[in-house]
C-alpha cells in the first residue's frame, strides 16, 4: 500500500462497513431478493479486474490488454451457457433492469406496445410501469392474476393480448410465489407475432437446477439478475435459447442479422458503457458453484423452507396468497391483524428480522402502506437453517405483529433472535 493510501484511511466508511456485517450476521434476513455470497465471489468482486476498461467482447474490445479479461468473460459465458442450456448469453448487464431495457432498445421502437404483469399482483418496475423507462417509451398494457385463485390466468392474458396486440409480452415477477407456464405464453405470442420476454431474476437458481420449468424452450429472450437465488454478485444478464434471424432499419434500409448480434450491440454501445469485469468474473464464480451438487441440495432446501414456512403462517391463521408457493416466496395477508406491511416491516426490524413491505392481488392500501409482507427463503437457507426452523421464524414474528405496542416484548424477542443467528453463520 502506498503512502498516500495509508495516510488517507477511510475510518468513517469502513466502519459503516464492520456495522453493516454485525446486522447482517445478528440478523433474521427474509427480503426474498437478498442472499449471501461465498467468500470467492466476494474475492472477485473486490480483485484487480475492477481496475481494467474492456468496453466490447471477448476477442473485440476498444482498449488494449484485454486477454485475460477476454478469458475471465469468457469462462462466465461459457458457464452461464452450460447452467442452463443457453445458445447465447452477455453476461455485462449491470442489473436484471439493464438486461431488459437491452432487450427492448433491440426489438422496439419507441412507442411499441409491451404487456406485462401488473406490478400490484407481482410485476416488476420495469416491465411497463409508467413511472420507468418501460413505461415511458413504451405504451404498456397490463395482466393479472385470477381474483379467486390468485394465480396467472392465462385465458384472461390471451384475450387482452388479441385486443391489444402487443410487440412484447412479459412474464415473470418480483412477488408470484407459482411456477410459469411458458408454453402457453409462447402459443399466445405466436398468434399474434409477438416477441415473449421471461425474467427470471428471482427464480434463475431454481429454474438452473429443473426445480421449476424452463423458459429457454419457448421464450425468444430470457433476463436474470445473478443475485437471489442463483448466489452471485449484483448483476444481470441475458440469455437466448436459439439463435434467430432478425431485420432491423437502418439509413431507410432493412437489414438482417442474428438476433444475437444484436442483442450484444443493445448492451454496448447501445444502453451501457465499459462491463464491470471484476463483477463478471464474480459472475463466473456463482455459476461454476451453481453447477456443483452441494447447490443443488441448497435449491431444493430453499424451495422445502419455503413450503415449510408458508404452511407454519397458515397454522397461525394467517392467509397466504394463492394459498402457497412453487418457489422460494410467498406473501402474507396481513388485513386480519388490522396493521399494514409498512407497519409490520418497520416493527419487525426492530427485532433484527427483516422483510419488506408488498402489496398483495387486488389490495386496496397504497404502494406505500401495503396489506401485507413479502417472505423469502434463500438467505436464510444459505446461512443452514431447515424445515423445523421455519415452526420457529413463524413464532417469532407472530409474536412480534401481535405485540406491536408492547417494546419489551419486541425487545425480548430481538435478543432472542441475536442469540439464535449465532448458530448460522455466514459466508
Amino acid at each position: 500500500m502506498t503512502k498516500l493510501f495509508m495516510t488517507h484511511f477511510d475510518a468513517q466508511i469502513f466502519d459503516l462497513i464492520s456495522q453493516e456485517n454485525d446486522r447482517q450476521t445478528r440478523g433474521l434476513e427474509l427480503i426474498a431478493s437478498e442472499n449471501y455470497v461465498s467468500k470467492q465471489v466476494l474475492t472477485a468482486i473486490g480483485s484487480i479486474l475492477t481496475n481494467k476498461y474492456a468496453e466490447g467482447l471477448p476477442g473485440k474490445r476498444y482498449y488494449g490488454g484485454c486477454e485475460i479479461i477476454d478469458s475471465v468473460e469468457q469462462l462466465a459465458i461459457d458457464r452461464l451457457k452450460s447452467l442452463f442450456g443457453a445458445s447465447w448469453v452477455n453476461v455485462q448487464p449491470h442489473s436484471g433492469t439493464q438486461a431488459n431495457i437491452a432487450v427492448m432498445f433491440a426489438i422496439l421502437k419507441p412507442g411499441d406496445k409491451i404487456l406485462g404483469l401488473d406490478l400490484c399482483h407481482g410485476g416488476h418496475l420495469s416491465h411497463g410501469s409508467k413511472i420507468t423507462f418501460s413505461g415511458k417509451i413504451y405504451q404498456s398494457v397490463f395482466y393479472g392474476v385470477n381474483k379467486d385463485t390468485e394465480q396467472i390466468d392465462y385465458d384472461n392474458i390471451s384475450s387482452i393480448a388479441i385486443r391489444e396486440k402487443p410487440s412484447l409480452i412479459i412474464c415473470g415477477a418480483s412477488a408470484y410465489s407459482r411456477d410459469w407456464n411458458y408454453k402457453r405464453l409462447r402459443n399466445i405470442a405466436d398468434e399474434l407475432g409477438a416477441f415473449l420476454l421471461a425474467d427470471i431474476a428471482h427464480t434463475a437458481g431454481l429454474i438452473s437446477r429443473g426445480l421449476l420449468n424452463n423458459p429457454l424452450p419457448y421464450c425468444h429472450f430470457i433476463t436474470t439478475t445473478t443475485h437471489k437465488t442463483l448466489r452471485g454478485p449484483r448483476g444481470g444478464a441475458i440469455m437466448i435459447g436459439n439463435d434467430f434471424d432478425y431485420s432491423i432499419t437502418r439509413n431507410g434500409k432493412d437489414i438482417t442479422k442474428k438476433i444475437s448480434l444484436i442483442l450484444d450491440k443493445a448492451v454496448f454501445p447501445g444502453t451501457q458503457g465499459g462491463p464491470l469485469e471484476n463483477i463478471i468474473a464474480a459472475k463466473a464464480v456463482s455459476f461454476f458453484e451453481a453447477s456443483s451438487d452441494d447447490y443443488l441440495k441448497y435449491v431444493k432446501q430453499v424451495i422445502k423452507n419455503a413450503q415449510a414456512l408458508a404452511k407454519a403462517f397458515a397454522d397461525k391463521g394467517y392467509r397466504i396468497v394463492s394459498n402457497g408457493t412453487d418457489n422460494h416466496l410467498f406473501l402474507v395477508d396481513l388485513s386480519t391483524l388490522n396493521i399494514t406491511g409498512k407497519q409490520a416491516e418497520d416493527i419487525l426490524v426492530t427485532a433484527d428480522i427483516t422483510v419488506n413491505k408488498n402489496m398483495i392481488p387486488f389490495d386496496k392500501k397504497s404502494p406505500f402502506l401495503t396489506s401485507g409482507i413479502r417472505l423469502g427463503t434463500p438467505a436464510i437457507t444459505t446461512r443452514g437453517m431447515k424445515e423445523h426452523d421455519m415452526l420457529k421464524i413463524a413464532d417469532l414474528i407472530d409474536t412480534v405483529l401481535k405485540n406491536i405496542s408492547n417494546s419489551g416484548k419486541i425487545s425480548e424477542i430481538k435478543q432472542e433472535v441475536n442469540e439464535w443467528m449465532k448458530n448460522f453463520s455466514i459466508p
